[in-house]
């Protein structure tokens, strides 16, 4: 029996637009919502397969996803990454997991009638 090679992960920044589904855990008046996803893969196609099925399995709605590439090439385009995102980034690659940084819920601007 052959050992197949562990091939090497990244972890990779992903905003992922969220619509509404019953038991997303969003607030009831939201209208949908984006989360800022920290994703280990071997590539990015993986990380956001991962990311998908696991947000799907927590019900929520996933309808896009937006790459943002991994921590050396966000380095390169010159974004400044705190310690903490860095943390959250180590954790997704030493878990081999999807951590979701941040949730942001999305409100429908009602137009304002003219009093």
């Amino acid at each position: 029996m052959t050992e197949k090679k562990k091939r090497e992960h990244f972890v990779f920044t992903l905003l992922v637009e969220v619509g509404r589904k019953e038991g997303d855990g969003l607030p009831q008046d939201a209208t949908g919502g984006a989360l800022m996803v920290y994703a280990s893969g071997v590539d990015e196609a993986e990380a956001v397969r991962e990311t998908v099925a696991i947000l799907k399995q927590a019900e929520l709605a996933p309808l896009d996803v937006t790459g943002y590439g991994t921590l050396a090439e966000r380095l390169e385009e010159g974004h400044d990454i705190a310690q903490d995102e860095r943390d959250l980034m180590q954790r997704a690659l030493d878990e081999n997991s999807v951590v979701v940084a941040q949730m942001t819920p999305f409100y429908e601007n009602a137009p304002k009638g003219a009093h």
